[in-house]
């Protein structure tokens, strides 16, 4: 544009994206084609940090059992045994998670399904 041009009053920008549903939100997706920003799930985050310390307590020997642990922490000891087996992932899973680069469908149930505990077979949706 140059000097004296009048700027017009409306602009359309048209960017090609969709909606999914991604931890029981509804998110908009661009296409594979476009710059994906990291996006760093804070629930998965929360839980790994949280398997972490419990598993840090637990081999100090703050608590004796899953069981005394989960009820200081008022949860189901079946729980936070599922929560306990984030620590067994590979280290480049845990990273990906941190840094935001997991793919959609990892999802905190997702993860607390089982999964194998060699590195080496477990399933990469990472980046």
């Amino acid at each position: 544009m140059t000097r004296g041009m009048t700027i017009p009053e409306t602009v359309t920008i048209h960017i090609p994206f969709r909606v999914v549903t991604h931890g029981g939100r509804k998110e908009m997706q661009l296409p594979d084609s476009a710059a994906q920003p990291r996006r760093t799930d804070n629930t998965l985050v929360k839980a790994l940090a949280r398997a972490f310390r419990w598993k840090r307590m637990l081999e100090s020997g703050e608590f004796a059992t899953i069981a005394e642990l989960a009820e200081r922490e008022g949860i189901a000891p079946s729980y936070m045994t599922r929560v306990l087996r984030l620590t067994l992932l590979a280290p480049d899973i845990v990273e990906a998670i941190l840094d935001g680069k997991q793919g959609p469908e990892v999802t905190l149930a997702w993860l607390l399904e089982p999964f194998p505990t060699s590195w080496e077979a477990q399933p990469m949706h990472f980046g």
